[in-house]
């Protein structure tokens, strides 16, 4: 009976130790960076450096909303984004921002007030954070720039 207690102690006692999960455990979450040789080139800094940028060039933002879960998302950034003549039209004409809209800081806020229903969406706005156009879903280059086009004439 002694030998089962303790073998009964000691499987216990393990099997705490594996599975401790402090509940204050802070998770850091990636960084928001994308450098791209062709295709569209993203703003380095917060929303509300983004907003202020977009004010002082009178330019609209190209916001790509993406989550890291969406495959069509990967997809838009491994295609139409690098793009060539897709980069060199938004790199002119936008200040382009890339956001994890359920990790970053201002993603879930800007998500429920776009009232965004699916991913990847991508938006144009101005610096007061209204939407001019939007797309939702993957789209090919040919497509991005014919909206991107309608977007610049609602500005």
């Amino acid at each position: 009976m002694k030998k089962i207690f303790v073998g009964l102690l000691a499987v216990s006692v393990l099997g705490f130790a594996f599975t401790y999960s402090p509940k204050n455990e802070v998770k850091t979450v990636k960084t928001e960076t994308l450098e791209n040789v062709d295709g569209i080139n993203f703003f380095h800094g917060t929303w509300n450096e983004a907003k202020a940028k977009a004010k002082k060039e009178n330019k609209l933002i190209f916001l790509d909303a993406y989550t890291d879960w969406c495959g069509w998302c990967k997809r838009l950034d491994a295609t139409t984004l690098k793009n060539k003549e897709v980069g060199e039209f938004f790199n002119k004409n936008f200040i382009n921002v890339h956001m994890e809209m359920e990790k970053s800081k201002d993603g879930p806020r800007l998500s429920r007030a776009l009232r965004i229903k699916g991913y990847p969406a991508l938006f144009f706005m101005n610096s007061n954070e209204e939407s001019k156009h939007m797309i939702s879903g993957y789209v090919k280059a040919d497509r991005i720039l014919e909206e991107a086009k309608v977007a610049l004439s609602k500005k």
